[in-house]
């Protein structure tokens, strides 16, 4: 197995159903085993969706992938037999059931990793938008959406008050 000490995300194949109780189980051998610095997460990824039955509304949990579990793991013999002989998983995704990890990018697009961020300026600050098409325009925050890692600027478009939005590092505090 090649070795790299930086933990990076695989995707393994389980049964269906099992997802959870995979994931339990090796929570318990990383913690039994002490491989908190092999196997560092393990993640389902889930949506919530809002199913309409009978006119009652009711949020649900759905797996995004069924039969799927996300584990960061820094790959090395022991972290791959501990995962590879866990009751309900069938192997890694990949060829030949070699782990292949994912990339940035679909690690990204998967949601996998929240990245925290903070902001200097809070809604009715008085902002300069730094780049893209309104690039030293002047506006005040209408609203900040950091789950989606959005803001709402109000800004002066052809002499009227416009809201738009913009990603959160698109805009500055103004001095």
């Amino acid at each position: 197995m090649a070795e790299s000490n930086e933990a990076k995300w695989y995707v393994i194949h389980t049964y269906s159903g099992y997802e959870n109780k995979v994931k339990s189980d090796l929570e318990k051998m990383v913690e039994n085993r002490k491989m908190q610095d092999l196997i560092v997460d393990i993640n389902i990824p889930t949506e919530t969706v809002t199913e309409v039955k009978e006119d009652k509304k009711r949020e649900v949990e759905r797996k995004i992938f069924p039969g799927y579990v996300l584990i960061k793991m820094v790959v090395t013999d022991d972290s791959w037999y501990v995962v590879r002989n866990t009751a309900g998983v069938t192997g890694f995704v990949g060829p030949a059931s070699k782990p292949v990890p994912l990339t940035d990018k679909e690690v990204e697009a998967l949601g996998v990793e929240k990245h925290s961020v903070e902001v200097e300026y809070k809604v009715g600050d008085n902002v300069k938008v730094t780049y893209g098409p309104f690039e030293n325009t002047y506006g005040v925050v209408e609203e900040i959406d950091i789950k989606n890692s959005s803001v709402r600027v109000l800004l002066t478009v052809f002499g009227r008050q416009t809201p738009v939005e913009m990603d959160l590092d698109q805009i500055a505090m103004v001095d």
